[in-house]
């Protein structure tokens, strides 16, 4: 049977740096399972892979929409799957690496298709949000999706707007739409966790960051400002620098608030994936347990 490797964990425990050495035992291609490196002329903001590390093995799912496009964990799931169909062709093992939770699990389990939102429904809950604030509508998630309001970033209010939204369309909670019993998927899924204690991650996040905006963090975010408005710029890094650009503060706390924001994000990711039994989990430099591991549980037909 053909099997697809998943291979995930928090932002910046070494995700990268495991898919080309996986990619390299089983000559596999790599399919990205991060929301935000699909995006054009976000390379360093979203610590995509390099130009080097893209020549190392074939990557699908990387700088392939422009930043204007919609998308969505449905048409991700789409998309993938007949990725896979064609892949497995000729791959007996395919690898999707990345962090982005309902992505991962729209390939993994599958999701149901999402409503369309109404006009009215849209219109009426913009109209709330900017009469009365964020903090009614965080209350009605809080009520129709508890689950959904402990995992949301509550200062996102696109994303709490966005899940009212259809908590309203459909009468149901926004979260119900990834919790559904998982499709059978014609491959077998083989999960892989990294995972580092948390002083030592942060510690990582906080080098990651320095690094970025050594490497022109800032400047790939002035060139997008002009689109701040759009989702795809509602991302930590680059939300940050915008409101140092207009002034909200200096650049060194925009930094620190990068830095902060993006462990915020990892402590969720890892939320997420504790709840996922089917996950085994590895230390990054437990490089000989990790491929004994795959040896018995992802052999190549």
């Amino acid at each position: 049977m053909n099997t697809l490797i998943v291979l995930l964990g928090p932002t910046a425990v070494g995700k990268t740096a495991w898919s080309l050495r996986i990619a390299r035992k089983y000559g596999s291609p790599v399919i990205s399972a991060d929301s935000r490196q699909l995006y054009k002329d976000l390379a360093i903001g979203t610590a995509a892979p390099t130009p080097e590390q893209l020549a190392q093995a074939t990557h699908f799912m990387v700088s392939t929409l422009a930043l204007t496009d919609y998308y969505s964990a449905s048409r991700y799931e789409e998309d993938v799957m007949e990725l896979l169909a064609q892949l497995f062709k000729k791959h007996p093992v395919v690898l999707l690496s990345g962090g982005s939770m309902m992505y991962l699990d729209a390939v993994c389990k599958g999701i149901d298709e999402i409503p369309t939102v109404s006009p009215d429904i849209r219109q009426t809950l913009r109209a709330e949000f900017e009469q009365y604030g964020l903090e009614p509508i965080l209350e009605e998630l809080k009520m129709k999706d508890p689950q959904h309001y402990e995992e949301v970033d509550r200062k996102n209010y696109r994303r709490v707007i966005h899940a009212v939204e259809i908590c309203r369309m459909a009468g149901r909670p926004y979260s119900s739409f990834r919790m559904r019993q998982p499709k059978e998927r014609p491959f077998r899924i083989v999960k892989i966790g990294l995972t580092r204690p948390r002083a030592e991650l942060c510690e990582r996040i906080n080098q990651r960051v320095d690094q970025m905006m050594a490497d022109g963090l800032e400047n790939e975010a002035r060139k997008v400002y002009p689109l701040r408005h759009l989702n795809a710029l509602n991302t930590v890094g680059y939300k940050e620098l915008f409101q140092y650009f207009e002034g909200e503060w200096p650049l060194e706390t925009a930094v620190e608030k990068i830095k902060r924001n993006t462990r915020v994000y990892a402590r969720k990711q890892m939320t997420w994936f504790k709840r996922d039994n089917e996950i085994n989990w590895f230390h990054p430099d437990d490089e000989a347990a990790i491929f004994h591991f795959l040896d018995e549980k992802a052999p190549v037909n």
